[in-house]
């Protein structure tokens, strides 16, 4: 991943491709595809379903949080609630967690079948 760290109005962002017309105004949308099926995580519903398949148990403590655990393990991957908040950082964590099932894109190249 290359580009330029930004720092504006108290908050620091990658812009990548810096040099590209645009760029810095037009952040990167990411997407989370589970990979098997080609299928874009749109809710916590289709991602909770994935997870589950995969071994992945459901916690209920923290109604703020969505939260995972797999049995025999130490891994644990917390989520915002509201799926609005789902940003790169957690696909990346449910993509290091799931290297061969999961992986992150950019919205505009996204493949047919996951749109």
């Amino acid at each position: 991943m290359s580009g330029v760290w930004v720092f504006k109005n108290g908050v620091t962002r990658l812009v990548e491709n810096p040099g590209e017309p645009g760029a810095a105004a037009r952040p990167t949308r990411k997407a989370l595809v589970y990979v098997p099926a080609a299928e874009t995580m749109a809710s916590h519903e289709a991602l909770q379903r994935r997870l589950l398949e995969l071994g992945w148990e459901r916690y209920y403590d923290d109604p703020a949080l969505v939260q995972f655990h797999r049995h025999g393990s130490v891994d644990l991957i917390s989520l915002p609630a509201d799926f609005a908040r789902f940003t790169s950082v957690y696909m990346y964590d449910i993509v290091i967690k799931n290297r061969d099932h999961f992986k992150v894109v950019d919205v505009d190249v996204l493949p047919a079948a996951a749109e």
